[in-house]
């Protein structure tokens, strides 16, 4: 298992050994004790998601009050996405800043995001196939999103698909900016982020 720390804390890419032989493939993408030894406590996993996406769908930025938060462990099955990670955590030395991954299913690589980050994808090809393990289960009062079209963030979507083509949800397109929300007092703070991922490791 080949691990990367991202250039935002607390968030990692996970690329597995791929076994080919006349039958297919075979991969091992997530592995319980490379994950303990990196994140520093283990993956509870309350809820798997699976999405299907055309080609220029751009889901995010989403996150999730903290606490409890939400990590992910996110995998492309089908097809090919651009999994983006923000740090959004209100006192983080890394507010604001991202993080880009191509994932797919010949690399098999996921991306791990604790608690209190944020997460957007764009589909790269039609029927595009995001699949993701959550540690906490889906709770619509707690969740929230970031303009994934802040030009503040400039997230890299144009690099791969026109603006013309991006498909969004209405909630998405109306999301606030990052400092809108930063303003409101609805992100998540680094040092509740901090003590939440503490005490999973204990």
């Amino acid at each position: 298992m080949d691990i990367e720390q991202l250039a935002v804390p607390g968030a990692w890419r996970f690329t597995p050994r791929v076994f080919p032989d006349d039958r297919g493939v075979f991969a091992a993408p997530f592995q319980g004790e490379p994950f303990r030894e990196t994140v520093g406590h283990g993956l509870t996993v309350a809820q798997a998601n699976t999405s299907t996406s055309r080609r220029g769908v751009l889901r995010g930025v989403h996150y999730a009050d903290v606490p409890p938060g939400q990590a992910k462990y996110v995998q492309c099955v089908a097809g090919a996405l651009l999994d983006v990670v923000v740090d959004i955590r209100v006192g983080s030395p890394t507010f604001g800043r991202w993080d880009a991954v191509r994932l797919d299913p010949e690399t098999m690589s996921a991306v791990y995001l604790s608690e209190g980050l944020g997460h957007a994808f764009l589909a790269l090809e039609d029927g595009t196939v995001a699949s993701y393990l959550c540690s906490t289960p889906y709770d619509p009062s707690g969740e929230h999103g970031v303009d994934p079209l802040d030009p503040a963030l400039a997230l890299p979507w144009t690099q791969h698909i026109a603006a013309e083509d991006l498909v969004l949800s209405e909630k998405d397109r109306r999301a606030p900016t990052l400092e809108e929300a930063r303003e409101t007092g609805a992100l998540p703070t680094m040092a509740a982020c901090r003590e939440r991922v503490a005490a999973l490791g204990r």
